[in-house]
């Protein structure tokens, strides 16, 4: 997304877009860090599954990163992404364009459905985890803090970087087409877990 804009001439979104991408993503590693250490430091993501019960903590985090990555209104991701993609839907850039970059947010929900499904509600197929990690502060601490950050992060950062806001006119199918794709990807994914297992 941030060369999407860069490459529509939308600099000041793009940067936008780093900053808040920035922190959910360091929270999506951070989590993944903690998931890895606590199945014995396999990253065989395969060999997961059912971690919803020994990291609750580090479930809701990891979901509240991935709901961001994929532009859910009001986590950090909506504020930057919606906005870069509004503005290129606004101007006549192509319809070859938008359905590259209509694709591309598919693709971003299609892997973080995958990742939260094969961690958290799939069948665990490992060894014995460490549910100790989230006792553990030194690794806990910093992801509660980028939880909390990652959350408010949207909403401030918009307000200091467009100190006015952006009017924005759209046709309503134009309007509903990122929700209409993020669902299909939704759906798709679901329908591919079920089939594998």
């Amino acid at each position: 997304m941030m060369m999407f804009s860069i490459s529509l001439g939308l600099y000041e979104l793009a940067f936008f877009h780093l900053l808040t991408h920035a922190l959910f993503k360091a929270l999506l590693f951070l989590c993944a860090g903690i998931l890895i250490h606590g199945v014995g430091d396999t990253q065989d993501i395969r060999s997961f599954g059912g971690l919803s019960l020994n990291f609750p903590l580090v479930t809701v985090c990891m979901n509240l990163a991935n709901l961001s990555l994929c532009g859910v209104p009001f986590l950090a991701g909506f504020y930057s992404k919606d906005l870069i993609v509004e503005l290129a839907c606004q101007y006549s850039w192509g319809v070859f364009i938008l359905c590259m970059m209509f694709i591309c947010l598919s693709l971003t929900v299609l892997y973080s459905v995958r990742l939260t499904y094969l961690s958290f509600v799939g069948v665990y197929s490992g060894g014995p985890s460490i549910s100790v990690c989230e006792s553990d502060h030194s690794l806990i601490g910093p992801v509660v803090i980028l939880s909390f950050v990652s959350l408010i992060s949207g909403p401030i950062l918009s307000w200091l970087s467009f100190p006015a806001p952006v009017l924005i006119f759209l046709p309503v199918f134009l309007k509903w087409a990122a929700l209409l794709f993020v669902s299909i990807s939704l759906l798709a994914m679901l329908s591919l877990q079920r089939l594998v297992y």
